[in-house]
């Protein structure tokens, strides 16, 4: 359908189907739209959605609906389409409101301006109001409330700034009927509270409008305003409810007294934990940071191929496997989610097997196992299918999607922890003007997610090339690449960072004894923790297996570590490669056969070297 609807063409096409006429509505200018009940602008999404019997077009009439109603009977997969619904009895209601309880609460209010402290706690703004003069009143109240005026009807008057809204809705007179609505102030918040529900509900009509309009012009060339497709729309439709549901949300105040006693309660039930948040597994760094804390932003920084990832996918190991605690072994394995924009699904569940078995990672890509290798990847495979990972590898993702996930995955699976890779790969608000805009925005989603679901969200992030023009290489903090907001919304900045990895090839540097402690060595700086101290904690950097284990030099040693069922943890007491050359040494990881003297051998003998055993076909 090309031009202008008929009713009679409305009509005429299959009227055995119950259905809107969608396909009629779907064919007209929305800008030579106009609805002559309401009166909504021109081009406003309210004119598809809104109380109305017909629509206008170029003076023909164009019917909205067949026979007013839609959803009787079955669908054509034989599904129940729910309870007839009359189109003309739903579009002629009024949206919700409730002029009574505006009326009584304005009139509580200038009875007595004290309650207006606790009104603006569940009603914040003017906005909730339905008619024009009572939010002009509200916002009067409100401005002579904050220069500490009692507030007498000469006073609000004056206050209110479009003089003509009072004069339509009756004059200074209107303040005294209000003020004769009710008997007393003592109900006020109960009526604040049914101005807010009825807000919320109009609220909610305006956005299902708006997801209507922009579902009818997915894509639609020359239409102004128009979005790519249906993954947009569900991102804004997504956006609008949420944030109705965000504002909705009132803040409660509570008495000190009241935290005081809840603190003593986790003091309590964390009695005889050295931590209090997830471990991560490495000592060191759960002593400073007591893990990764509920409702905290951790970001982990650093230049490509410092082991962002490999970082991360080991505290996702140590979390999910229910990995060690100061406490020992036998933690509670926790749900986690990983969000990879950087690899695929496929790549990070090899990156885990590898991990886990200890095997060569470019061995397993390449397809040069042995026998032993392949068993070792089998029985990995075995303990890490009962792991509660769940990984989703949509690439792009925007902070919306990434929250609608995330919610799920909370709902479905009980996930406790969040990791993200990586936060310059996300994709931003189309409304941003500039980059830095972009990743504040991104920023700031993912702080209020940790917020909202609280649970720890460990969000990776780049660094710009300021490192690497510095002497040392070390990062800082004001690297932290294309946005200052993440600094300010992190609650912990940690930045890997790996000196051998600036001098590979360079044998004058990786002979000097000066630099022994620098091979084989990843530092892990805590460049801010909101609630904790800053520090440097270094770890073994493990590069064929991706994995980072404590140094045997670390805080807790001998019978301080936790004793373990299952090799393949980060930060463990396991076997492990041990290397040692006359010019190079690499420093040994949490190794008991290091510790005791003992040279470690691989799980089922034969070297480290990763060459086939004599007679072994590749696999």
């Amino acid at each position: 359908m090309n031009g202008p609807a008929t009713t009679d063409e409305a009509r005429s096409s299959d009227d055995s189907s119950p259905w809107i006429r969608t396909a009629v509505l779907h064919s007209l200018d929305v800008d030579k739209l106009t609805n002559r009940r309401t009166g909504y602008p021109r081009g406003s999404p309210r004119g598809i959605l809104c109380p109305m019997t017909t629509l206008q077009h170029g003076g023909v009439e164009v019917a909205g609906t067949r026979e007013g109603k839609i959803g009787a009977g079955r669908s054509k997969r034989g599904g129940s389409r729910g309870p007839v619904i009359s189109m003309e009895k739903l579009f002629e209601r009024l949206p919700p409101q409730s002029l009574e309880a505006e009326m009584a609460l304005l009139g509580s209010m200038i009875l007595d301006y004290r309650v207006i402290g606790d009104v603006l706690g569940i009603v914040p703004s003017s906005d909730y109001f339905s008619r024009e003069a009572h939010a002009a009143i509200f916002d009067a109240l409100v401005k002579v409330y904050d220069q500490r005026h009692s507030g007498d009807l000469v006073q609000i008057v004056e206050a209110i700034s479009d003089k003509n809204v009072l004069q339509a809705a009756g004059g200074p007179e209107y303040l005294v009927q209000l003020a004769n609505s009710v008997p007393s102030s003592v109900n006020a918040p109960h009526y604040a509270r049914i101005v807010r529900e009825k807000a919320e509900l109009r609220r909610l009509i305006d956005a299902a409008s708006q997801i209507l309009y922009d579902a009818y012009h997915a894509g639609d060339a020359g239409v102004q305003g128009s979005i790519e497709g249906a993954r947009e729309v569900l991102d804004r439709a997504e956006q609008r409810i949420f944030d109705i549901a965000e504002r909705s949300t009132v803040l409660d105040t509570q008495a000190l007294a009241e935290l005081l006693q809840q603190a003593m309660d986790m003091l309590a039930a964390n009695e005889g934990r050295a931590i209090t948040g997830l471990a991560t597994g490495f000592y060191e760094l759960d002593e400073l940071m007591s893990g990764l804390q509920k409702g905290e932003m951790i970001i982990v920084a650093g230049r490509p191929s410092m082991g962002k990832t490999a970082f991360a996918l080991n505290i996702a190991q140590q979390v999910a496997c229910g990995g060690s605690l100061f406490s020992g072994a036998g933690a509670e394995a926790v749900p986690v989610a990983i969000f990879s924009m950087e690899m695929s699904r496929q790549a990070v569940a090899q990156r885990l097997m590898c991990t886990y078995s200890g095997v060569d990672s470019h061995r397993m890509r390449t397809n040069r196992l042995t026998r032993e290798e392949v068993r070792q990847l089998m029985e990995a495979c075995n303990v890490l299918s009962q792991t509660p990972i769940y990984i989703d590898d949509t690439p792009g993702l925007s902070v919306l999607m990434l929250r609608a996930k995330a919610r799920r995955m909370v709902k479905q699976y009980g996930v406790r922890c969040i990791i993200v890779d990586y936060l310059q790969l996300m994709s931003a608000p189309s409304a941003a003007e500039n980059r830095q805009q972009e990743v504040s925005a991104i920023s700031r989603g993912i702080k209020a997610l940790a917020r909202e679901l609280n649970i720890p969200v460990v969000c990776l992030a780049q660094l710009n090339r300021g490192a690497e023009q510095r002497e040392g290489h070390r990062p800082r903090m004001a690297d932290l690449r294309e946005s200052g907001s993440l600094e300010q919304d992190a609650d912990v900045i940690l930045l890997l960072h790996r000196e051998e990895y600036y001098h590979q090839g360079d044998e004058r540097w990786l002979n000097d004894p000066d630099n022994a402690d620098k091979i084989g060595t990843a530092e892990v700086i805590i460049a801010k923790q909101r609630n904790g101290p800053t520090d440097t904690v270094t770890l073994t950097w493990d590069q064929k297996t991706t994995r980072f284990f404590n140094l045997a030099s670390s805080r807790r040693t001998g019978s301080d570590l936790p004793v373990q069922s299952r090799g393949g943890f980060a930060g463990e007491a396991r076997s492990g490669p041990v290397r040692s050359t006359p010019t190079r040494q690499r420093p040994v990881g949490d190794i008991p056969e290091a510790r005791s003297g003992t040279a470690a051998t691989p799980p089922g003998g034969g070297d480290w070297d990763g060459g086939r055993e004599d007679g072994d076909p590749p696999f």
